[in-house]
């Protein structure tokens, strides 16, 4: 058999060994009247090598494997050698790209530049999709943006041209969309600096997302690792229909799992039922299991793919594909860890919240409910779009409702807001006339980026306090994430469902029985959403917004002014003394959930995610303290005065004194941005000991030098006392597998000794030793 290398953008797929090229069809470059620079011809995937190493593996292992497992052990760095374990060993990884948002792009970026290298390794390119507020609308939104984070934006394109990584401006859309739309596809392994990373399962890839020292790893061509995941399967049957999304597929999940049941695992999905969504659809579940705690989700390789694939210029990556389906699927007899079904015919609408992604309510139910807990009824704002739920079908879906109203003279009760995936649907709904339909029915159409979704948001029909409902078709809805209010109750569901709430404008109206009052009195019902998976006339790609490297950019200079407040240079950490951690403060006992936005909030403090010092003062800002229940507020136990996390740990470093955070279940969950572990990091943090944590965070915080460690019994969370002393014994023989102690002593005399377990491995442990893992990666080029 020949081989087969994949480009991942639509422009080349080289056949044999060079010897003929296909190219995307001069037809649709001429429809997408753009310049060749936009794809980017560089990285692939030689389908023959993946093959073999899986043909290698599943010799040794001697058993059919699973989808994920075909694609990760595929990019396996030594497939012959690699201890393979699921849940314990840590695999070595070679994966094929990396995509970077801005947001976290910035401090990715600035940590590539300190390594020294000249150029990336591996294909990467920079999405600016998190910097654009929404205040006003999508024009004038972006035109403020470029205004406001000009400095930002010309670092980010600077640097992506001067080691070799591509550039999707502001406007282009939102990271995941344009993965979905260009870089995604059967096979691929691709890792991202975004949670939401996974969103690009649903093109039968394995898309991870990780933390800017992870992406710098691969950038650098070291192996990347990741401990080897167990795997969920999620078999699905029957066929959804009527109200029914795919959106209800992961709203279901979410409930069933949690947002921590997915931790450690791949949740794969497989079945007969999967043949009844859209490619756009499988895309929507995956991102979603960002919030179950999954390393990613994943779908079998199918003819919606091949449709959406060719739809978007890449027919050729598909024809080969098509030739690689054993590979693209799982075997037959494969084992998952867990299996969980679900039955579409049976599924029900449902909506998710407030304040967790994974407290799930059939919408039939969800007005019952709200009156019981005293939820607000009134649905103040519907909100539409994001990276989770912004395809054509999508879009569609939601118009076929607005256009129901309309017909019927009335418009949105609630405020409503649409915001496109990427330029590409963007203007394809403007042509299609969707987002007339939209506009008409009383929406606001928002700047192709993130938006409301990760706070960027100007708000202003509700003041800071007022306990209000939304309605979003987002993945997210943790206190405060969308707009900076603790009293809004945020609920998570389908577009379709978002839409009909805002033409209802209440939380208790089920689309699927109840009635709406025309303009002329007469009841009637919404007919169940209709909408195309794909447009008939093509995409309309809409303006070129990306900028390719040039090929060598050695000549090139990034310049970071030294009295800038939005960028900052970064210096290496202190490497470990060589002793074991002695009498450090608890700085803070955190009481129950504690995200990465609670530990590193979005919303205003985006625009310092370049400059460490100055987004430091946001640390631990949202988390509650177990001493008083209070936000942001904590006795600095050498003045005996209450101040500001962040200030209270500024003191204490600037007094030579470290110190610890405690913390509860699941420490960390939500976003993958390192900023959560680079600020304890910089202000003086040694150890954070919860009771158990997010993986990526916990990766995150051993990549800085910190100790990420997990109380033995984690009723041992109960001993410690905001007063305490707490001492980390043993980092003396530091070794995997092997606790480390805690001695805390407490103010009345008294001490306890509690077990500290971890899940460093002996690279890891490195990293530790040699301060970050940026400084180990220095150590190992002199």
């Amino acid at each position: 058999m020949a081989t087969y290398c994949l480009t991942v953008s639509r422009l080349q797929l080289a056949l044999g060994h060079g010897a003929r090229r296909l190219h995307v069809s001069a037809a649709y470059r001429a429809k997408a009247k753009v310049a060749m620079s936009r794809f980017e011809p560089a990285s692939f995937i030689n389908y023959e090598k993946l093959q073999s190493n899986v043909e290698i593996v599943q010799k040794r292992l001697n058993r059919p494997l699973t989808l994920s497992e075909k694609i990760v052990y595929g990019h396996l760095d030594d497939p012959h050698h690699q201890e393979i374990d699921r849940g314990r060993t840590y695999l070595r990884l070679r994966p094929d790209r990396v995509a970077m948002q801005d947001a976290t792009a910035q401090m990715a970026m600035l940590q590539f530049i300190s390594s020294g290298l000249p150029r990336v390794a591996v294909p990467s390119t920079i999405h600016c999709d998190h910097l654009i507020e929404a205040q006003i609308g999508g024009v004038k939104d972006l035109a403020r943006a470029k205004e406001v984070n000009e400095e930002v934006y010309n670092f980010l394109a600077s640097a992506g041209a001067k080691y070799g990584v591509g550039f999707w401006k502001p406007g282009s859309g939102i990271i995941h969309q344009i993965i979905l739309e260009n870089y995604a596809y059967p096979g691929v392994m691709l890792i991202g600096t975004d949670s939401h990373t996974p969103n690009g399962g649903g093109l039968g890839a394995i898309c991870i997302g990780v933390g800017g020292a992870d992406a710098v790893d691969v950038m650098a061509g070291i192996p990347w690792e990741l401990k080897c995941p167990k795997v969920i399967g999620v078999r699905l049957t029957g066929t959804l229909s009527g109200w029914t999304s795919p959106k209800d597929i992961i709203l279901k999940v979410a409930g069933i799992l949690t947002v921590k049941g997915g931790t450690g695992a791949i949740v794969e999905y497989h079945g007969p039922g999967v043949d009844s969504i859209s490619c756009t659809g499988m895309a929507t579940i995956c991102n979603m299991g960002a919030e179950i705690g999954a390393t990613t989700s994943v779908f079998p390789y199918n003819h919606r793919m091949r449709t959406y694939l060719e739809k978007t210029g890449r027919g050729e990556i598909a024809a080969v594909a098509d030739e690689y389906k054993d590979l693209l699927v799982p075997d037959a007899g494969c084992e998952y860890d867990q299996v969980i079904e679900l039955n579409l015919d049976e599924l029900r609408p449902h909506i998710n919240g407030p304040f967790t992604p994974d407290l799930a309510h059939p919408v039939s139910e969800v007005g019952a409910v709200a009156k019981k807990h005293g939820w607000p009824l009134e649905v103040k704002v519907g909100l539409i779009g994001s990276c989770t739920n912004s395809s054509y079908e999508d879009m569609g879906r939601a118009a076929s409702l607005a256009k129901q109203a309309l017909d019927k003279g009335l418009k949105c009760k609630a405020q409503f807001t649409v915001t496109p995936g990427s330029e590409q649907i963007r203007a394809t709904i403007e042509r299609d006339g969707y987002s007339k339909i939209l506009s008409d029915v009383g929406g606001v159409v928002l700047a192709n980026a993130c938006g409301p979704c990760i706070g960027q948001w100007d708000r202003r029909d509700v003041k800071k306090g007022e306990k209000n409902t939304i309605v979003t078709s987002f993945n997210r809805n943790f206190t405060a994430r969308n707009d900076a209010n603790p009293a809004t109750h945020a609920f998570v569901t389908s577009p379709e469902i978002v839409t009909a709430l805002a033409i209802a404008g209440t939380l208790d109206f089920n689309p699927e029985t109840d009635y709406l009052t025309a303009a002329n009195g007469e009841k009637f019902k919404l007919v169940p959403p209709t909408g195309d998976e794909l447009p008939a006339k093509d995409f309309d790609p809409g303006q070129d917004t990306y900028q390719h490297p040039p090929s060598d950019g050695v000549s090139l200079t990034v310049d970071v002014s030294p009295q800038s407040n939005r960028l900052q240079l970064l210096e290496p950490f202190d490497k470990w003394s060589g002793n074991d951690l002695e009498d450090m403060v608890v700085l803070i006992k955190v009481k129950g959930k504690c995200t990465t936005d609670h530990i590193s909030a979005a919303g205003p403090w985006l625009k310092f995610r370049g400059h460490l010092d100055n987004i430091s003062n946001n640390m631990l800002i949202g988390a509650v303290n177990f001493e008083n229940d209070a936000v942001n507020k904590i006795k600095n136990h050498l003045t005996g005065e209450y101040g500001g996390v962040p200030d209270v740990a500024r003191h204490y470093k600037a007094n030579g004194v470290s110190w610890v955070v405690v913390g509860d279940d699941n420490y960390g969950e939500g976003s993958s941005r390192e900023h959560a572990a680079l600020e304890p990091r910089h202000l003086g943090g040694r150890a954070i000991i919860v009771k158990s944590f997010a993986r990526i965070h916990e990766t995150n915080l051993k990549k800085q030098g910190l100790l990420p460690l997990t109380f033995n019994n984690p009723s041992d969370y109960d001993k410690i006392r905001p007063d305490d002393k707490i001492s980390i014994k043993g980092l003396k023989s530091f070794a995997p597998g092997k606790p480390l102690t805690a001695v805390v002593k407490h103010s009345d005399g008294s001490q306890d000794t509690l077990v500290l377990n971890h899940t460093f491995n002996e690279t890891q442990i490195e990293w530790f030793q040699a301060g970050s893992a940026l400084n180990r990666m220095k150590e190992l080029q002199h």
